[in-house]
């Protein structure tokens, strides 16, 4: 949970409400086919139900606060054939811009880890 303090009082996001705005956010970009689990010790359960269910979006986005500004870590598969480096640049500036423009909050770093590919 991100608390801050605006004019009138405090504000609280949970993290489940980042989660699910960068996880769509991701997902609408060119060439992303699903967000990947960031747990390594996943269990077979849980990898068979990612791989079938299509509303993973908040799974894979870890968001940190770190003094006042957001340190987003993303796990994506992306489609085979498509440019790495022009989708993660892609992700980075879309996803620092809604998550600012949604929250009024500073973005310092957004991280792309490339988990898979189909």
């Amino acid at each position: 949970m991100v608390k801050f303090e605006n004019p009138n009082g405090y504000v609280e996001v949970t993290n489940n409400y980042f989660s699910n705005l960068v996880g769509n956010t991701a997902r609408s970009c060119f060439g992303v086919t699903r967000m990947v689990s960031s747990n390594p010790y996943q269990t077979i359960k849980s990898a068979i139900k990612s791989k079938v269910d299509m509303d993973n979006t908040g799974e894979g986005v870890i968001v940190k606060s770190v003094n006042g500004a957001l340190i987003i870590d993303l796990h994506i598969a992306v489609s085979y054939g498509v440019n790495i480096n022009a989708i993660t640049d892609s992700i980075v500036n879309k996803v620092r811009y809604t998550v600012e423009q949604a929250t009024g909050l500073k973005v310092s770093r957004v991280n792309v880890h490339i988990d898979g590919l189909n």
